[in-house]
């Protein structure tokens, strides 16, 4: 401990003030330490408070003139210092090549600045977000978290219409997905998703209708053509009768056949679109007869005589003109097998 009473030289002997000044000049040196503020202290007396030296830390405490205020506490096994305010302004940290938060950073409403080509790094020291810098920029990146069932965002803000760039590295890829489960891309709301290239400059698209009958658009560019490098294949699906009639969706099955087990009647089509083709393969187990309600036109206004023979095979194409379907092809009294 090194404390004086006061720090006030007395008119005495040569000794006698010799003694008083090594003693004052003991307490400043070793910045009033002790287990208590010393008796000298006055408002703005800056004292070390030596209570848990045992445990290698000491504190460094401010007399306001009635109360002790912490400042710092000191680690003298780490040879570290800690900093007790929230606030701490005028600390110079350059000299400390790795210095080390004791809790959580609050920017206190202010901003951090990050030199450009300059990352924020994994604990090895790995370059882990590099921060690239644009002359006068007004653009930027935003980053919003979400409450539970609600996915976070990454957005574009800055003008009223900004764009947002995904860039891969040479020829490397943009990947979705988990991995682990089939990866979805979705607009955001009740929109059409639109793919397409250039940013939309010179190219066609894709686009995808929202809504409960939400179309499919496929446009070219200029003379561009739709071209389909391998197989364009529409599933072939069953229909079936149901006391002597036949129900068709010619939306969800457009390429259709039918085993008969009864003798059937084809009724009105649902879910019509004015320019489809539908086909329909008509597979004979026993001798059962067929019709089709009028919505179906055949050449010359005149329903062909069907095979109706067990082991056959019809099959008809039509197109729909906005009210009837017209037949465009057939090929009657072919084998099953």
């Amino acid at each position: 401990m090194s404390q004086v009473s006061d720090v006030s030289l007395a008119n005495q002997g040569f000794s006698a003030f010799r003694t008083e000044l090594n003693n004052i000049l003991g307490a400043l040196n070793s910045m009033h330490s002790g287990t208590s503020r010393p008796s000298s202290a006055t408002t703005g007396t800056m004292w070390l408070d030596t209570t848990n030296s045992g445990s290698n830390s000491l504190e460094i405490k401010f007399f306001d003139g009635s109360d002790d205020i912490s400042v710092a506490t000191i680690d003298t096994s780490a040879n570290t210092i800690n900093f007790l305010d929230s606030v701490v302004t005028g600390i110079n940290i350059v000299t400390d090549t790795s210095p080390q938060l004791g809790g959580d950073l609050d920017t206190n409403s202010f901003n951090i600045k990050i030199d450009d080509a300059h990352f924020i790094a994994d604990d090895d020291g790995n370059e882990q977000l590099i921060f690239q810098k644009t002359a006068s920029a007004v653009n930027e990146l935003e980053i919003t978290n979400a409450a539970t069932g609600n996915a976070p965002s990454l957005g574009a803000s800055g003008e009223t219409n900004v764009s947002l760039n995904l860039l891969p590295k040479g020829t490397g890829k943009i990947v979705v997905g988990t991995g682990a489960a089939a990866a979805s891309l979705s607009s955001n709301g009740a929109n059409d998703l639109v793919l397409e290239t250039n940013a939309g400059t010179n190219s066609g698209n894709i686009t995808i209708t929202d809504g409960a009958n939400g179309d499919i658009n496929i446009s070219t560019n200029g003379t561009g053509a739709i071209k389909f490098n391998d197989l364009a294949l529409i599933p072939q699906q069953a229909l079936t009768s149901s006391s002597n009639s036949v129900a068709w969706d010619t939306q969800a099955k457009p390429n259709a056949f039918h085993l008969t087990t009864e003798n059937t009647t084809f009724a009105a089509p649902t879910n019509n679109v004015e320019g489809s083709f539908i086909c329909l393969e008509i597979n004979y187990d026993g001798s059962h007869t067929i019709a089709f309600n009028t919505v179906f036109e055949f050449a010359a206004s005149t329903a062909p005589t069907f095979t109706s023979t067990d082991g056959k095979t019809d099959i008809l194409v039509f197109r729909y003109n906005g009210s009837v379907w017209q037949e465009v092809g057939r090929t009657l009294n072919l084998s099953e097998s």
